[in-house]
């Protein structure tokens, strides 16, 4: 073959290259869109029951008060811990992710039916409690699963996870304002749409073409070095592999603690920030008014997601995580002190936007300390520590406002943000020293 040819084969090449990497681009592009609807609608219709909580419990054989509506979050919460891993490992020892994410979202929906129906069937408190436990199974697989599809993806891991937070942050705020509208005409009604909303989540699942991202990832850890190969072999994959990454490498445990406390915070609202706008000492809001305000925070908290994610991939993670915390904290206890309800609205809003500052780059530093191979069970790691933030934000901030009130509740959860980004504050620096002007601004002040 001549010179003139081999150029033009080469160029040929090259060209294909392009279309290829182009044409796999574009169909990420699209899969990230519907990852993040599922993400989407499995939070709509988790959320959708939150702020009619009080009367729901009631509605299906609880004694009114707080007690009965934290012990309702914790029983699916607790489902969440027991099984995210689960689903993880699952997933990365099968080599597939759809079919278990369809399996998830329509279980989750028929759980939400069954629960609908236990009035009608004379069934107590108790039944309700034992459907949530499952339905929290269930719908943890569609959540966690769908998380780890993206960090599948091409195009940065903050972009990825920017997506999701996106999703999860729109879709608590659709959820509270709608749920909070549908349980002033009904206890029952979010239930019923919680329901419908999970199993069109399902469906779109299915749509994502799950073959093609597992060849990807393939190809991928292919073109790693022997020793990672080496590596993935002592470790095992699934749950195994990831525990023993988090014994060899303390970093991954920063990552995790994070999320364990931002979560915690989340439910905190999640339970208190209802009665607390409900309750007439306070606010004395609606059920409406209490979903209001709650999208105050997770509207900023939705659409700043997707940028302050892609500012973490150029700037590193230390500002977003350990700047945001700390505003983080600081807004928080705002809300529980604030002595007037336009100014603990605004507050909201404050925590919304401090949150999408580190919840984007806290999901991206997990993603960037592990291996291809072991992401679904790290992913249902982190969700792990997440689920058990959620379920210390209900027993925390449910019993601390039972025994003391609402204002030593919110500067106990605030306070605890707080110490942890300064506890941590090292530990963060040394995973990422920061990048850009920016970054490393930050990092050194």
């Amino acid at each position: 073959m001549s010179d003139g040819d081999s150029s033009a084969a080469t160029a040929a090449g090259g060209d294909r290259a392009a279309e290829i990497d182009t044409a796999g681009a574009a169909a990420d592009a699209t899969d990230r869109r519907r990852l993040g609807a599922v993400v989407l609608a499995v939070l709509i219709s988790q959320v959708l029951l939150y702020p009619g909580v009080p009367d729901l419990v009631v509605a299906l054989g609880a004694p009114a008060g707080i007690d009965a509506g934290m012990w309702f979050l914790v029983a699916e919460f607790g489902a969440f811990v027991t099984f995210a891993v689960v689903w993880g490992a699952l997933s990365d020892a099968l080599g597939t992710r759809v079919p278990l994410i369809v399996t998830g979202a329509l279980g989750g929906a028929a759980s939400y039916v069954a629960l609908a129906s236990l009035p009608g069937l004379g069934l107590g408190f108790g039944a309700a409690l034992l459907v949530r436990v499952v339905g929290g199974a269930l719908t943890i697989g569609a959540f966690s699963l769908s998380i780890t599809l993206l960090m599948d993806l091409r195009g940065g891991n903050g972009r990825n996870m920017g997506t999701a937070g996106f999703a999860i942050g729109l879709g608590a705020a659709v959820g509270s304002v709608v749920g909070g509208s549908l349980a002033g005409l009904g206890a029952l009604y979010p239930v019923y749409a919680g329901a419908v909303v999970l199993a069109a989540a399902g469906l779109l699942a299915a749509t994502v073409d799950d073959r093609r991202r597992t060849a990807a990832a393939n190809n991928s850890e292919a073109s790693d070095s022997g020793a990672s190969d080496s590596a993935s072999e002592t470790d095992g994959g699934g749950f195994r592999g990831v525990l023993a990454r988090a014994r060899t490498t303390p970093g991954l445990l920063v990552p995790l603690a994070f999320g364990f406390v931002d979560r915690l915070t989340a439910g905190f609202f999640a339970l208190v920030g209802v009665y607390y706008f409900q309750d007439p000492a306070t606010f004395g809001l609606s059920a409406a008014g209490a979903g209001a305000t709650l999208a105050l925070f997770f509207v900023p908290f939705a659409l700043l997601q997707s940028p302050f994610g892609a500012l973490s991939d150029r700037i590193g993670r230390f500002l977003p995580v350990v700047a945001g915390s700390l505003a983080y904290g600081v807004a928080t206890v705002g809300v529980g002190v604030a002595p007037a309800y336009p100014i603990a609205a605004a507050l909201m809003v404050l925590v919304g936007v401090c949150g999408a500052l580190m919840a984007p780059a806290t999901m991206a530093l997990v993603t960037d300390l592990v291996e291809p191979e072991v992401r679904g069970a790290a992913m249902g790691l982190f969700n792990v520590f997440g689920s058990l933030g959620f379920l210390a934000g209900f027993l925390v901030g449910g019993s601390a406002t039972g025994a003391f009130g609402y204002t030593p509740a919110f500067l106990a959860v605030g306070g605890l943000e707080l110490a942890i980004a300064l506890a941590l504050l090292p530990a963060v620096r040394s995973l990422s020293p920061g990048a850009g002007v920016i970054g490393r601004l930050g990092a050194e002040g």
